[in-house]
């Protein structure tokens, strides 16, 4: 009895092992399908066999840490794909779900971060390429990028507050015009040091 009990322990031991070498085969097999779409440019191709093989990862151990391991890598290939087909968001959402898996994966932050980048985030894509940089420290390739981004910063919230001050301006005229004053009779002065701004009032002449 104990004999024939290890036996069928033995042979369903097999089996799942045969199943989980030809499950993993099978992932292998449409991850490589789904590149060579790629490198062809058939990127819909691609991501239908992307998707086929997470379909099967999903329905394996969320826990098992190379089904994991295969699945960011999957994610991150979608979201190639979809950045090349311009699907910005929809190639976001797959980083995100990448970077959920695995928060250190260099390719899904670099390809975030340039996404991000694409869609005017940029305060987001500098996170993304500091959070590169602290992983690889390294590679110093990133950092003019890093230095360009934060420059387009500046410009932008610059350009913002200029036409936050101009609405200010305007609002302000229609409430001081009853009183015989406009905005013209306060200046804001820009304090150098903190680069905060005071105000000034100046009679009409």
């Amino acid at each position: 009895m104990a004999n024939q009990e290890s036996t069928a322990h033995e042979q369903l031991t097999t089996e799942i092992s045969n199943d989980d070498t030809e499950r993993k085969q099978k992932i292998i097999d449409l991850k490589i399908e789904g590149n060579q779409q790629f490198k062809l440019g058939n990127y819909e191709e691609a991501i239908r066999f992307y998707l086929n093989g997470l379909d099967i990862c999903l329905a394996h151990d969320q826990d098992d840490d190379d089904n994991r391991q295969t699945m960011v890598i999957l994610y991150s290939n979608l979201a190639a794909a979809k950045d090349h087909l311009q699907l910005y968001d929809e190639a976001i959402e797959y980083c995100d779900k990448a970077l959920a898996i695995n928060d250190s994966h260099s390719k899904a932050l670099i390809r975030r971060a340039q996404l991000y980048r694409k869609t005017d985030k940029l305060d987001e894509s500098v996170a993304d390429y500091n959070r590169f940089v602290e992983l690889n420290p390294n590679d110093k390739s990133i950092l003019p990028i890093i230095q360009e981004l934060k420059c387009q910063i500046d410009e932008r919230n610059e350009k913002l507050k200029a036409e936050m001050l101009t609405k200010l301006k305007d609002l302000g005229n229609v409430v001081l015009k009853p009183f015989g004053l406009s905005t013209d009779n306060f200046k804001l002065v820009k304090n150098p040091e903190t680069g905060g701004y005071s105000v000034d009032f100046q009679k009409n002449q």
